[in-house]
């Protein structure tokens, strides 16, 4: 454990632009019960990480006000009750906030183990997208070998997960991206077909790939009048998870193509979500997704990495929306 009392750490006095996060002094944390104090190397941004910095974000009670959501580091000092965890191991983990900061405290639970294959810093892009990926497509989605999935925003850290999780998994992955470059990465990682959104139609793209057989599994994160066009694309019993609404979250919905599609409309939240259901979920993602990663057939994809000092030029570069795969801060 340090002898300082005091870190470095992120946060927004008043919402805005990049320009609004500033970096202060806080006390370092200490682990409550259950609870492991990481060293951070790296963390992940997310798109929750600008609407919160532009108070746009639905925050869960008891968050910190220190931005980031996942982390990768070393345990240097471990909270009453906690076992499987020892000083000096290297843990990707899961945070409610925190992550822009020299040091977290996080429960144990929630922490993975860093991949023996990857540094660190790829480490960092794993917790928020691997999770998110599998509650949302495998576990709500429930999508199985041999099913059709549709990724909006393929090129995104969810998208590029997503993709590689499903095409390791034995499913036919189609995307959507918003240039020529982006599709064809999106095609390198897994994907049948990438379609460009601002050039084709992917609607009458699905249906022409398909045969009108439709897609079993979509994950959207783009909302607004995509809700619509998913649902005739969908098959027999397909399912929508919705995890983001960049276009909107209010749109006129024709219940009839729910209906005689017999489809699921569903969506989650990660963050406001109880420790003990982050730590399920934990468990759910180490036994099914890290043996991807060992053997190769899973790599975070990462855009960029910007130092920590520089975390407004790591927003510019997630809100430009020309990246691919993860932006990175780096302790």
């Amino acid at each position: 454990m340090t002898n300082a009392q005091t870190m470095k750490a992120v946060i927004v006095e008043k919402p805005g632009g990049p320009e609004a996060l500033t970096l202060v002094d806080r006390p370092i944390p200490q682990p409550d019960r259950g609870e492991v104090l990481i060293k951070i190397a790296a963390a992940g941004l997310n798109g929750a990480d600008l609407g919160q910095r532009m108070g746009r974000y639905r925050m869960p009670p008891n968050a910190t006000d220190i931005f980031g959501l996942e982390a990768a580091g070393e345990v240097v000092d471990i909270g009453a009750g906690v076992s499987e965890w020892r000083v000096g191991d290297k843990v990707a983990a899961l945070l409610i906030g925190g992550g822009y900061a020299e040091y977290c405290a996080v429960p144990a639970v929630q922490c993975l183990p860093a991949p023996r294959r990857l540094s660190l810093v790829e480490a960092a892009a794993l917790p928020e997208c691997a999770m998110t990926v599998w509650s949302n497509v495998f576990e709500l989605g429930a999508l199985k070998p041999g099913d059709r999935l549709l990724v909006h925003g393929g090129a995104s850290g969810i998208g590029t997960t997503a993709i590689q999780l499903a095409h390791a998994l034995g499913a036919t992955v189609f995307a959507t991206a918003g240039t020529a470059e982006k599709c064809r990465r999106c095609e390198s990682l897994g994907a049948r077909r990438a379609i460009n959104y601002r050039d084709d139609n992917f609607v009458a793209v699905i249906n022409d790939e398909t045969k009108g057989a439709g897609v079993d599994v979509i994950l959207d994160m783009v909302g607004g009048d995509y809700l619509n066009r998913d649902l005739t694309i969908l098959a027999e019993g397909g399912r929508l998870v919705m995890i983001a609404f960049k276009l909107g979250g209010k749109v006129p919905l024709d219940c009839t193509l729910v209906q005689d599609r017999m489809a699921i409309v569903t969506g989650s939240r990660l963050r406001p979500r109880p420790v003990a259901e982050k730590g399920r979920l934990t468990a759910a993602v180490r036994k099914a997704v890290w043996p991807l990663i060992e053997d190769g057939r899973f790599t975070p994809v990462i855009d960029s990495t910007f130092p920590f000092t520089e975390v407004a030029r790591a927003h510019e570069r997630l809100e430009s929306g020309a990246h691919v795969g993860k932006v990175l801060l780096t302790m």
